[in-house]
């Protein structure tokens, strides 16, 4: 197996090394920065890491197809598939909030200290200290923070989408400014690498999952070509439309496994034509299923226009 594997995708030392030569160097360089911005209370503290996320999605070659329109109401309990430590800078480049975090999180070296930084909210996943959690997310939600919420518990092997504890889900029956509090599942892909949709045996490259070593996991993948991620957001809910919160983490599961499954056969597909481009980020408002009109052009391949030429007619024409 690990022979197919290597056959298979290729990672390059060199780009390993100048892409983590750059995130390292960016990454310190912004710590500082966020770290006064917050002391300070400045609204930059809110703008940096979205802006920090993005770029770090450029630096590592990453490619984000978004299909759906994110929720603008403030605040948004975002709930989402978890696969990869990757998911933080993607969900990070396209969603202006935080994170909730396990607490063994906050102890990691430089990971830890960049969820603090970005006021991540630290959970125990034990149930039985499940509302006191939920009433600090609640504090968070009250200031109008928005939140994203990995309700697997864990990150998944990116073939299926582990299924959804219902425990932190009693955040959402609170009313943050006297208002339902606003819920959007959001399905995150891995989909295509160097542009060759990525299978079974290559999903391992990008997932993180058991007791994989962060380390060698995560040199490894810097060092693969470009990679493609699929994002959906999906349709916004709330409690009241829901007898319990039971039901909700149930919905929200089956929506977002069900725009996991679509992105993995392939019934997300981008524009006829902008397969092959590399746009680092490309959104699509509504979602849109594989475009049969028209013909298919192999990637980088550009046609010209077709011209009006004037017809010449001898009858009308001058002498």
């Amino acid at each position: 197996m690990a022979q197919t594997i290597a056959a298979t995708a290729k990672s390059s030392k060199i780009t390993a090394l100048f892409r983590a030569f750059l995130y390292i160097s960016l990454t310190l360089v912004l710590i500082p920065v966020q770290a006064v911005a917050l002391l300070l209370r400045l609204p930059l503290s809110r703008r940096l890491p979205m802006w920090y996320h993005r770029l770090c999605c450029r630096l590592l070659g990453i490619r984000l197809e978004v299909f759906g329109r994110r929720s603008r109401a403030r605040p948004t309990l975002f709930v989402a598939n978890h696969a990869s430590y990757l998911d933080i800078a993607i969900y990070g480049a396209l969603i202006p909030g935080s994170f909730v975090a396990k607490s063994e999180v906050a102890k990691w070296p430089l990971f830890g200290l960049l969820a603090k930084l970005q006021n991540s909210v630290f959970v125990d996943r034990r149930v039985r200290t499940s509302h006191l959690q939920a009433s600090d997310i609640g504090r968070r939600l009250e200031a109008r923070d928005s939140i994203i919420l990995f309700p697997e518990g864990t990150s998944g092997d990116g073939n299926k989408v582990l299924p959804f504890k219902s425990a932190l889900f009693a955040v959402a029956e609170m009313r943050p400014q006297d208002q339902p509090l606003v819920v959007q599942p959001v399905s995150l892909t891995y989909s295509r690498l160097d542009g060759i949709p990525i299978g079974r045996h290559l999903r391992p490259f990008f997932a993180w999952y058991g007791d994989m070593e962060l380390i060698s996991h995560a040199r490894r993948l810097i060092g693969l070509g470009r990679l493609t991620v699929t994002v959906s957001f999906h349709d916004p809910v709330t409690i009241e439309e829901f007898q319990s919160r039971k039901d909700l983490a149930a919905h929200c599961y089956a929506t977002v496994a069900r725009g996991h499954a679509d992105a993995l056969a392939g019934r997300l597909q981008p524009q006829v034509g902008a397969a092959g481009r590399w746009d680092w980020i490309r959104w699509r408002r509504h979602p849109r299923l594989r475009d049969l009109r028209g013909r298919r052009r192999a990637p980088g391949i550009k046609v010209r226009p077709k011209l009006r030429r004037r017809r010449l007619d001898s009858r009308r024409s001058k002498a």
